[in-house]
């Protein structure tokens, strides 16, 4: 598993395991989301953003299949 540092107004941690694509993301709030089939490329992505919050609404929320 990797963890990827983030600031982000929405987003207190970001962890992949690019073994299954599995996207782990933890809110500010205390939720809690799970993807799976997500690329290594599009988790990158995201906690490089500019806004990464912005970033998983645009692109990863939208897109992968949520599991949790």
């Amino acid at each position: 598993m990797k963890e990827f540092p983030v600031s982000s107004k929405i987003i207190k941690s970001v962890a992949f395991h690019p073994e299954d694509g599995r996207l782990y993301i933890r809110f500010k709030n205390g939720e809690e989301r799970l993807f799976a089939g997500v690329p290594e490329k599009a988790a990158i992505a995201m906690v490089k953003a500019s806004s990464p919050g912005q970033h998983y609404i645009e692109h990863i929320r939208t897109r992968f299949e949520r599991v949790a």
